[in-house]
């Protein structure tokens, strides 16, 4: 079977034109993306429901509700561990850096490692997304399908970025929404040719999932937005910012704090016990929350007490007070659930905190008695204000909100609470929930065409290694003779164990050339100057040329980790180097690494 696949793929090769040997692609992903989808979501769905058969008492089960997500979270531990060797890490930023650093390649068992974890982890209640796992998976699928066609690193990361828009679209039934979303968040450099792949793998997949589920997550009312309103939409952005800052900052502690527990099962139970004590006191916490967010649209907020601790109390003011507390619980609840190993993602936390945010604001203005005003708008836009500030992708969360809640009517307050939680988050926060964590690491690409240019230059591609040294004890009469039969005017030397010990410049020796007297007792170490910087492999380009324009020199050399020389870098060939990217991307090519 296999054999014959590859006999087709060469077939194909020889009969399609490279770009249509894309799109086929591109539709193969869309497919199996999709398939992806519609199984993860069937799949928390089953045990969602094996776990509600098991909580459908005539009284609440606390005990059940506090021990399932305990559970969830131990069952993809192990599974992690018993097959998966560990390994899986998870996130939106790991893609990023598969991009940015691995030339787009992840591994084989992101296919389908995610969507049994997160299936088990959410499915029994914890507090997290199946975003995040699901554009895993379509990326993993994307990426792997491009190596297994031995396709380069251009059209792999694009067939992966194909994966992930296809996985947000079969997952949320919003192809726009999931090719704006790889755009936006992954593809930071991008050109128009590009989009037609997106759009071709989120389509497809998107055709596929309505085949079995062709609902809208939510349904808004059909009541537009007044004109009155503008001002509100306003200051519901700025709140919407501020949150996303807390979001952000909060994601991040805590992903460090539990980053220090190397005993898993001991962490995923301390954690998935937090867990459990918060959802037992504030149960909407419990799963994706989608269910709390469909009932804030709908105007059954007063449900959301009746299965908790508070269900007797039965007041307008300690319904806002509950919903508050859900708002700013919700990203720990979410942090506990991945950081004690489970699977899932910030986004549909966020989504849930804006929904909050948005209806808390709504019916505060509606007791003022000042204007009247439809609370569900609200909901609604106050979740893509939360996810333009959380996400840093303000399109995404316009597109995503008007598709998933049929809300086409509030373009206008989508756009203007979304580019009002944007630029304050963007104040507080230059990076985004998934670009901070690289470049604390020193991995992440700024979204400027230069820099981005820049970065993507290999240095190991530019390093002058056909280079001639010479040992520190070379006397300077023969260190003189070296230069005067070579045409190089730079010789690096090499001490007694081989490891870089300075430069010698021929500028240097031209007062010694007539002049036996002075260079009788002299040798190479003692003509050796050392450079103001030195280079290694690992450096990025932008940092590389910090270096040159500090020092105003023309060449550096590049040692390794453990001091050893191998060969010159120059200005020149980084500039030459440039200029035939930027004429690629001018031409309409994307670039993302350094690749011939």
């Amino acid at each position: 079977m296999l054999h014959q696949l590859r006999r087709l793929n060469v077939l194909l090769l020889e009969r399609l034109s490279k770009k249509n040997y894309l799109l086929l692609a591109c539709i193969l992903i869309g497919v199996v993306a999709g398939l992806a989808a519609v199984l993860m979501k069937s799949m928390v769905h089953w045990v969602e429901e094996q776990v509600q058969q098991g909580l459908a008492t005539g009284q609440t089960n606390y005990f059940l509700i506090f021990i399932t997500p305990i559970i969830g979270i131990l069952l993809s531990v192990i599974f992690e561990q018993r097959f998966l060797g560990g390994k899986l890490k998870k996130g939106v930023t790991k893609i990023l850096f598969a991009i940015t650093q691995k030339k787009g390649k992840l591994d084989r068992r992101d296919t389908y490692g995610h969507l049994i974890t997160s299936a088990l982890t959410v499915g029994m209640g914890g507090s997290a997304g199946l975003e995040a796992p699901i554009v895993l998976t379509g990326s993993a699928i994307g990426s792997n399908i491009a190596t297994q066609l031995e396709l380069g690193t251009k059209e792999r990361t694009i067939l992966l970025a194909c994966g992930a828009s296809a996985g947000i679209a079969a997952i949320f039934n919003a192809p726009v929404a999931g090719v704006i979303f790889a755009a936006e968040v992954l593809l930071t450099e991008i050109t128009i040719p590009v989009f037609v792949p997106l759009l071709i793998s989120a389509a497809t997949a998107a055709v596929l999932a309505q085949l079995f589920y062709d609902d809208r997550l939510f349904m808004l009312s059909e009541e537009g937005w007044r004109l009155k309103s503008i001002p509100l939409y306003f200051m519901l952005g700025i709140i919407c910012g501020l949150i996303s800052v807390y979001i952000t900052r909060v994601t991040h502690f805590l992903e460090k704090k539990l980053g220090r527990f190397n005993l898993r099962i001991r962490k995923a139970i301390l954690g998935g016990s937090l867990l459990g004590l918060m959802i037992v006191i504030f149960p909407p916490l419990y799963g994706e929350g989608y269910t709390t967010i469909e009932k804030l649209i709908s105007g059954n907020e007063s449900l959301l007490l009746k299965r908790s601790l508070f269900g007797e109390f039965q007041s307008e003011w300690l319904l806002l007070a509950f919903l508050g507390c859900l708002g700013f619980l919700k990203v720990i609840a979410t942090s506990l659930t991945i950081g004690s190993g489970g699977n899932g993602g910030i986004f549909a936390g966020s989504l849930f905190t804006g929904a909050v945010s948005g209806f808390i604001f709504a019916r505060l203005i509606t007791l003022t008695g000042l204007l009247k005003i439809v609370e569900s708008n609200f909901v609604a836009v106050g979740m893509a204000g939360v996810i333009a500030g959380v996400v840093h992708a303000p399109l995404t969360a316009i597109f995503l909100i008007a598709e998933i809640t049929g809300g086409y009517s509030l373009f206008v307050p989508l756009m203007i609470v979304s580019a009002m939680s944007y630029f304050i988050t963007r104040h507080f926060d230059p990076t985004s929930v998934y670009t901070r964590p690289l470049k604390e690491d020193g991995a992440y690409i700024q979204a400027d065409r230069d820099s981005f240019l820049l970065n993507s230059i290999d240095l190991n591609k530019i390093i002058e290694t056909d280079v001639e040294t010479v040992p520190a004890d070379l006397h300077a009469k023969a260190l003189i003779q070296r230069f005067l039969k070579s045409k190089q005017n730079i010789f690096p030397i090499l001490d007694e164990q081989k490891k870089f010990a300075g430069i010698v410049l021929f500028e240097d020796l031209k007062d010694l050339l007539f002049d036996d007297n002075r260079t009788e007792n002299l040798n190479a170490r003692d003509l050796a100057i050392m450079p103001p910087h030195t280079l290694v492999l690992s450096e990025r380009m932008g940092d590389v040329m910090k270096k040159f324009d500090e020092t105003w020199v023309w060449k550096l050399p590049v040692l390794s980790e453990k001091g050893a020389f191998i060969g010159f870098v120059s200005k020149k060939k980084i500039f030459t180097r440039y200029r035939h990217l930027l004429k690629q991307y001018s031409q309409g090519d994307i670039i993302f690494r350094d690749e011939e």
